[in-house]
Formats: C-alpha cells, sequence, structure tokens
C-alpha cells in the first residue's frame, strides 16, 4: 500500500495510542485558556505541516496546549511559534513572519515542520514511550520527503526523536553524537544532514540561549549547506 501525507494526517488527528496524553489534551481543550475562551480547540493530534518538495525538515519537541493543541497546525499561536515562524520568515523559508491560526495565509517554502511527539504533553514533558509511539510517523514523513538534504531538531528530545527513528526512515546506523546547539551529523552518503538548535522556548529566547540572530544565522548555514552525494556501483 502506497503511503502518503494524507494517510499520515489522518492516522495522526485520530491517533489514541497514548492514553496520558489524549486525557490531557481533551481536559485542556475543554476548560480551555481564559485568554481563549472563545476559541474552539482543536484538542487533537498535530499533523506535520509545509512543503512536501522541502529541502530542510523541523523537528520540535509536542504541540503546545494553548498554542497547536488549540490551533491546530504545528507551531501555530503561542510565544515558541512567534519566535520561530520570524526566524524562518527572515531566513526565507516562510512568506510571513506570524503563525497565528489555521488559515491565516501561512506558507512554507523549501521546509516542512513536524515534532517528535503529536499531542500535547503535561508541562511540556513527553516520555520516551510516547515519543516512541509517536516515532513511525515521523519515520513515515522522513520517507515521504524524498528531497530533504538536512534535518533540524529543535532541542535534545528531538534530536534523540530524529536519531531514534534514522534506521527506520533511512536504513542507516543511529548516530551517537550527542545534542549541542549547531552540531552537524551526516547520515551517510546521499542522506539529509542532521543538525541541531536550541528549542525555541521562552525558556530559552527570554534568557537569551536561543536569540533571533542565532537561529537565522543556522537557519542560513543549513539552506547553504552541501549534502555528501550518494554512492556510485
Amino acid at each position: 500500500m502506497t503511503d502518503s501525507f494524507t494517510n499520515i494526517r489522518d492516522e495522526v488527528v485520530s491517533c489514541t495510542r497514548c492514553p496520558r496524553l489524549v486525557r490531557y489534551r481533551e481536559r485542556v481543550a475543554r476548560e480551555k485558556k481564559r485568554e481563549f475562551r472563545h476559541d474552539e480547540y482543536w484538542g487533537r493530534g498535530v499533523p506535520g505541516f509545509g512543503d512536501p518538495a522541502a529541502r530542510l525538515v523541523v523537528v520540535g519537541l509536542a504541540p503546545a496546549a494553548h498554542g497547536s493543541n488549540r490551533t491546530g497546525r504545528m507551531f501555530t499561536g503561542d510565544r515558541s511559534a512567534a519566535f520561530l515562524v520570524r526566524a524562518f520568515y527572515s531566513a526565507g523559508f516562510a512568506n510571513q513572519p506570524t503563525s497565528l491560526r489555521r488559515g491565516d495565509g501561512l506558507r512554507y517554502t523549501d521546509l516542512y515542520l513536524t515534532a517528535a511527539v503529536r499531542c500535547a504533553p503535561p508541562d511540556n514533558r513527553p516520555t520516551q514511550e510516547e515519543r516512541s509511539n509517536c516515532g513511525g510517523y515521523l519515520a513515515r514523513e522522513l520517507r515521504l520527503l524524498t528531497r530533504a538534504r538536512s534535518i533540524l531538531a529543535l532541542g535534545g528530545f528531538a534530536w534523540d526523536a530524529v536519531r531514534e527513528v534514522v534506521p527506520m526512515a533511512y536504513g542507516c546506523e543511529r548516530p551517537s553524537v550527542p545534542f549541542a546547539h549547531g552540531a552537524c551529523v551526516p547520515l551517510g552518503p546521499g542522506r539529509p544532514l542532521l543538525w541541531a538548535s536550541y528549542h525555541p522556548s521562552p525558556q530559552n529566547t527570554n534568557t537569551g540561549k536561543l536569540s533571533h540572530e542565532m537561529l537565522v544565522d543556522l537557519l542560513t548555514r543549513i539552506r547553504d549547506s552541501v549534502v555528501p552525494p550518494a554512492k556510485v556501483g
């Protein structure tokens, strides 16, 4: 059976594999945040979003309770999204610097945005088991993104998630390089480069651990990078 982004989207949206996450995402959608009390929350798994012909795949941690869990689109409607999408825009990957809601006109060119875990976790802390439960979705997306030349993991959790699914997605060994901002690991001839960045959480951006300039510089280096050629014969 041929896989597709539509198949993955439908499965992610209806997934109930992690009972703890299902209970939390649905409770948040019922109780809401006062600021968004008039919004209809998504309250389900959040699918990837972006250009299916992308050369850059960006992998985040998980949907935020009142961001993607509310809006139904990756990195949309919260402070992390505001920081990240402004950087995408500055680096030439987005047509606008804001990501507020589905249908707001945002488009990515040459970039596909997804996450290690697809449901909002309590305290923004998914478990390793929950990450593994979502790993199949990420591996399938990577296999479909045949033009991908770079994968950018946002934070150590996403870095480990990508390393975990690399054998499933590309049939190569799991890289052993530890997470560090700006780290770059070739996954093999003809396969993407794996890059690392600090996560654009307020904890990092408010303290200056990750600045707009730092992230734009990294995105620019990734955009201009060269992938090792495939072996011949």
